[in-house]
């Protein structure tokens, strides 16, 4: 098995098995994303505890990318600080738009979208997620999110 096929396996088996899906008891914040481009939606809960991500859940409906990004996403993020997770989602965003090597030890299992990268209209597709984590992290108010979304050109986090 090639590293290409190991990383559709990969792909599949967090669309089929989604990691942290459904919803939290008691988020700190939850938000909602939409890609009318292709109608891939998400809706993203967090709990923040002492300036950590304390529990993070999603759904939502569209391609595999995207739900199985969602799903990299909160395995990777989960239990880190705001400050760390935002680093993160701008190292994902980054990678995608190839302004960035990936850093495998840092995305986990999400080093397999970095193909992605290759086709343009996909790349919606696997941000999303991503994007819903930033912009709650900034609802959330933690130190250092706001000054993070600001970073990217515009208050509500979005590129």
């Amino acid at each position: 098995m090639g590293l290409d096929d190991l990383y559709q396996a990969l792909i599949l088996d967090h669309y089929k098995n989604r990691r942290h899906h459904g919803e939290l008891d008691e988020p700190t914040v939850a938000v909602d994303e939409y890609n009318p481009m292709c109608g891939d939606e998400i809706h993203l809960e967090i709990r923040m505890e002492d300036g950590r991500l304390a529990g993070i859940a999603h759904r939502g409906q569209g391609c595999s990318i995207s739900q199985a990004s969602a799903s990299m996403m909160s395995e990777a993020v989960c239990g880190m600080s705001a400050a760390e997770a935002l680093g993160l989602v701008e190292h994902f965003r980054r990678v995608m738009r190839g302004d960035e090597a990936p850093d495998e030890d840092r995305l986990g299992d999400a080093i397999a979208l970095e193909g992605v990268a290759k086709y343009p209209a996909r790349i919606k597709c696997a941000l999303l997620g991503w994007i819903a984590l930033r912009d709650a992290i900034g609802r959330a108010g933690v130190d250092g999110a706001l000054t993070a979304a600001k970073a990217t050109g515009r208050a509500d986090g979005h590129r």
